[in-house]
């Protein structure tokens, strides 16, 4: 086969010798634009992980890199004049000239032709030339080859917030240095790293409104190298920071970082001479990985590796299933990497979220699992004492007495069994059982069938149960079978149901009051859930005369005042009567496009009176109807709203809207927020993934600084531990974890091997042999 790689960086070095180690018959030809053994760039980073990836593809080529390699196991995170040191890590850094020299001379040796000072101009006319079989397009960035073909591979770029400097030190670092210093127009951060026995690198990253108020855009380079000196001082110990681009002019050494996803990695050549050859890209011409979390190289390597290897044995003839093969599980492996370079890009874009509201010990630990890659349990692994330490430190900032925070059994107190203050309510853990319709009340009375479904999962050692939204009339309920509290009947029924969570649990319980809206007057949720039901209806109201499914729901009528003052009296009528059914906590629903969320949503709000328009006239109803069921709920016990952070439709209410919702609830009273998101419109297209609405839990209480709480796709303890440590949430609400498993929490503290936790004295007999079965689990599981 005849291969040609345009481009003589990482991943077209790396594939034009694996190519040539799977057949020496192969022809392969490596064109790059620079001169031999010349490279521009500072030092990269891998994980050990990627190195094991290299011993086993090239051992030769593996040998000699790590040779040059710097390793260290450490990350130092310096904020607020205090450092924070956590290991474990396993990092190494080469330079990436030594890197790519290295390569050069690998490939030399194994007869690969490289050709240098070649600009390429014409793929097309290059491949006629050495009559190539296969074309990589290992071009970079700004990948000629990708815009010529765009239309294949579609790629989408998008330009990320922060102005960055790569710059390099003869400082040398002895961790991977994390380091936040405030100026006056805001934070700038650095990551510094040695790689090789002389230098370091020192990359300088600060958002763009900051960068370009602080004066850089207007600086020369060797000005806007001297601020950073300046800013970053206390660490380079008198070294300078120094620049290898002399050949930029002025702030250009500051860029933005671009973020490439192509859909496609694949195009399809017919050459004049009637062969159809295969144009493949690969490394940053096909994807980037911000540096944040050094992946740029990994991914660029792995690429080579694994295209390689589906080449081989296949012959010409199987190059079309290759090529398939190789896109369609690259695409997903460098998915994942994306995802969590996206987390850890947007992380640094917003220190000042972080800094301003989380003490050093917990922004240092936000810091560290800040890609989600790393969870609390990783970083036990990683480094035991440092996650004992934060623990203990987490317990008493909970409030855990000193005693209870001792070493037992090798074990702290983790995050999720923390316990939780709110007004005169404690909680004695962190995990909520979330409010989940079951469709199984008669005349919105709850009977034996909540009392078992509550009552077992109190008994199950959630720190609190939620019961499913309650409604506060008859026209508010989604369907027939939801529960109501519109009448004393339905309060009596709730006290039992109460009284018994009190009388046999530790567990506290809520009630979330509600209003369906235009979701109203529905069949069953396992019948066909948002339909009308075949008989029936009873009339609907909304915000705005708009059906939630066009052509097959009710139309709503729009509310007006007289209909609001009548829904805010039902609301504050079933607020009191929660309050005798001697509920612990009230939660307002104004999500998922229920009456209060139409209000909210423009998506639902097309009103022109004082209650349309605006985000803050579209809040004054749901603020109104908050304000005065606040009035009558007992000030010693919390009073939460859930609200829809992200509609997942565009024109509809955003993640940034949501900062702005919760502050203004706050300001009303409000104790903590529900963060859900999504069923406001059938036009929804969310992003599924692990903890995926956690994020706006963790702006809410970050940026609008109130308690929330987190929902969505969290089902392990490890999730929990990571959230709360990380202070993106304060409690985390599990739903569908509880359907399968009433006793959850006590599974997964058995499952974790957390031993300090009560179980209802009827079930103790289960915990120690539970927590035996999974620790013989556990012991297997290792030595296989």
């Amino acid at each position: 086969m005849r291969v040609l790689c345009i481009g003589g960086g990482p991943s077209g070095l790396y594939f034009g010798l694996l190519m040539k180690l799977q057949d020496a018959a192969n022809e392969v030809i490596v064109v790059e634009r620079n001169r031999p053994y010349d490279t521009f760039g500072w030092g990269v980073v891998f994980s050990d992980a990627t190195m094991d990836n290299l011993k086993e593809a090239d051992p030769v080529s593996a040998a000699e890199i790590n040779a040059a390699f710097n390793h260290w196991d450490d990350i130092d995170i310096h904020i607020g004049g205090r450092t924070i040191r956590s290991g474990g890590h396993g990092f190494i850094g080469i330079g990436r000239k030594r890197l790519l020299n290295i390569l050069q001379a690998r490939c030399e040796a194994l007869g690969v032709k490289l050709v240098f000072e070649t600009d390429v101009s014409d793929d097309q006319a290059l491949a006629m030339q050495y009559q190539a079989d296969l074309v990589i397009a290992s071009d970079g960035l700004n990948s000629r080859i990708r815009s010529r073909y765009a239309d294949t591979f579609q790629p989408d770029i998008d330009t990320r917030q922060c102005r960055f400097v790569w710059l390099g030190t003869r400082k040398l670092f002895d961790a991977f240095t994390f380091a936040f210093e405030k100026t006056e127009h805001g934070w700038f951060q650095a990551h510094a790293y040695r790689f090789d026995d002389s230098t370091s690198t020192f990359i300088v990253e600060a958002p763009e409104s900051v960068w370009r108020a602080a004066g850089i855009e207007q600086m020369s380079q060797e000005e806007g190298v001297a601020y950073c000196e300046r800013l970053f001082a206390r660490y380079l110990d008198g070294n300078k920071l120094i620049t290898n681009a002399a050949h930029l002019r002025g702030s250009a050494i500051w860029i933005r970082f671009p973020r490439v996803i192509c859909r496609q990695w694949v195009h399809w050549n017919t050459l004049p001479d009637g062969r159809r050859v295969p144009v493949v890209l690969m490394g940053d011409a096909a994807h980037t990985a911000h540096f944040s979390i050094g992946s740029g190289t990994k991914l660029a390597l792995e690429d080579a590796i694994d295209l390689a290897e589906e080449i081989r044995g296949r012959g010409h003839d199987g190059l079309p299933d290759a090529l398939s093969r190789y896109e369609a599980t690259r695409g997903v492996e460098v998915l994942k990497i994306q995802n969590a370079a996206r987390n850890s890009t947007e992380w640094f874009e917003n220190v000042e979220r972080y800094a301003g509201s989380l003490p050093p010990e917990q922004f240092a630990y936000s810091l560290l699992t800040r890609s989600q890659r790393i969870s609390h349990e990783n970083l036990r692994v990683r480094d035991a004492d440092y996650v004992a330490q934060f623990e203990h430190w987490l317990g008493q900032q909970a409030g855990v007495p000193a005693d209870s925070l001792q070493l037992r059994e090798q074990q702290l107190l983790p995050p999720m069994f923390t316990p939780f203050r709110m007004r005169g309510v404690t909680l004695k853990n962190r995990v909520v059982v979330s409010p989940m319709a079951m469709y199984s009340c008669t005349d919105g009375v709850p009977g034996d069938f909540h009392l078992v479904h509550l009552g077992s999962r109190a008994l199950g050692g959630a720190g609190m149960v939620v019961a499913e939204m309650t409604c506060v009339s008859p026209d508010a309920r989604i369907t027939p079978g939801c529960p109501g509290l519109w009448n004393d009947a339905q309060r009596d029924a709730w006290r039992r149901i109460v009284d018994f969570v009190h009388a046999s649990s530790d567990a506290r319980i809520a009630m979330q009051i509600g209003h369906s809206g235009r979701k109203g007057s529905t069949q069953l949720g396992w019948e066909a859930m948002d339909h009308p039901l075949p008989e029936g209806n009873w009339p609907v109201i909304s915000a705005s005369p708009l059906p939630y499914l066009p052509g097959e729901s009710q139309t709503p009528r729009e509310m007006t005042r007289a209909d609001m003052d009548r829904v805010r009296d039902d609301f504050v009528a079933s607020a009191r009567r929660a309050a005798e059914a001697g509920f612990d906590w009230l939660e307002l629903h104004c999500a998922h496009g229920y009456l209060l969320s139409s209000f909210i949503s423009p998506l639902t709000n097309t009103r022109e009176d004082e209650y349309g328009g605006s985000l803050a006239a579209r809040l004054r109803y749901p603020l109104e109807v908050f304000a005065a069921v606040r009035a009558v709920w007992p000030q010693d016990k919390p009073m939460s709203v859930r609200i829809s952070a992200h509609d997942w439709v565009d024109g509809g209410i955003t993640p940034d809207d949501a900062v702005e919702i919760a502050r203004a609830f706050k300001a009303a009273g409000a104790d903590m927020i529900d963060c859900s998101s999504g069923q406001v419109s059938p036009d929804q297209a969310p992003v599924y993934g692990r903890m995926y609405q956690t994020p706006f839990a963790d702006r809410i209480r970050n940026e609008a600084g109130i308690a929330t709480i987190a929902v969505g796709a969290i089902s392990e303890a490890d999730h929990v531990d990571s959230i709360i440590a990380a202070g993106r949430a304060d409690l985390c609400a599990i739903a569908r974890p509880h359907l399968a498993n009433p006793a959850w929490t006590l599974q997964e503290a058995a499952r974790i091997g957390y031993r300090d936790i009560a179980w209802p004295k009827q079930y103790q007999a289960g915990k120690r042999q539970l927590e035996t079965n999974l620790e013989r689990a556990a012991a297997q599981g290792k030595q296989a």
